[in-house]
């Protein structure tokens, strides 16, 4: 009995001083890593950066970039590695730090040759602001969220569109714009059928309006023009209903609604 227990110890302080051993010989060498590696010229770190980078390593890529704007703030590879490092936080989902390393790139050096990316990669990072981890499994209408990121990322892709006619992020700068612009009428649709439910009628109508206004030629517009024409019938604003309902029958004459909504009287 006392034999195993005794043999059982010495596994144990065997198994312990290998531990020890171990963890020491990784802190060592992680020691030595950063010891050789506070030598690097400029450009070796930015090298070793966009290595890691190009092999899809943006966690890695992310330790050099850092390093690099850390120890020569002013060097001549610090632009570059600005907004390539935006890009890795873009990856690694931190889109917060994201898009201050872009803000400090946009105001720093307002005349790069990468501008225009740099504006097309904060829209893309403003366009997946806001959605939690359970819509990206289960992704449900984006106009039922918060539209101030959409926003954002529409002023993003715009500022791409007008400054850089000749860029090549401008045709899907326009593709997501025109998303984005039918998913904010949907939203302000939303908002007024809200209003509507809640009987806040001049409310609804204002909404409504406003999407007939601000988004024309989107596929949010003949709900708006619904919701406008039931809205002021309720209001006794029979002109301004008759109008609206004119434009409806016009545009959609084979709407749906069309002909629920002309026979809503007040009581």
């Amino acid at each position: 009995m006392k034999s195993k227990l005794q043999a059982s110890l010495w596994r144990k302080m065997f198994l312990f001083v290998f531990l020890l051993a171990s963890g020491c010989g990784y802190f060592q060498s992680q020691s030595d890593k950063d010891k050789e590696e506070s030598k690097w010229p400029e450009d070796r770190l930015y090298n070793m950066a966009k290595e890691k980078l190009d092999f899809g390593s943006c966690g890695g890529a992310i330790e050099y970039y850092e390093k690099l704007q850390a120890r020569y703030p002013f060097g001549i590879y610090t632009q570059q590695s600005q907004i390539e490092l935006a890009y890795c936080y873009f990856r690694t989902d931190d889109p917060m730090m994201a898009i201050t390393t872009i803000d400090r790139f946009i105001k720093l050096y307002p005349t790069h040759a990468n501008m225009s990316y740099a504006f097309y990669l904060r829209g893309l990072i403003n366009f997946g602001r806001g959605k939690g981890l359970a819509e990206r499994w289960l992704p449900k209408d984006g106009s039922q969220r918060d539209p101030g990121m959409a926003l954002e990322s529409f002023g993003d892709f715009s500022e791409v569109v007008k400054t850089f006619p000749e860029s090549v992020y401008v045709e899907d700068s326009r593709l997501r714009m025109r998303y984005l612009r039918n998913q904010l009428a949907q939203h302000e649709v939303n908002v007024s059928n809200y209003y509507m439910r809640r009987g806040a009628y001049v409310a609804s109508a204002n909404r409504a309006r406003y999407v007939i206004e601000k988004y024309q030629q989107t596929p949010a517009v003949p709900a708006a023009l619904v919701l406008l024409v039931k809205s002021y019938k309720i209001l006794e604003l029979n002109d301004l209903a008759a109008d609206a309902l004119s434009v409806l029958e016009l545009n959609y004459p084979d709407h749906p609604r069309l002909l629920e909504i002309k026979a809503v009287t007040v009581e």
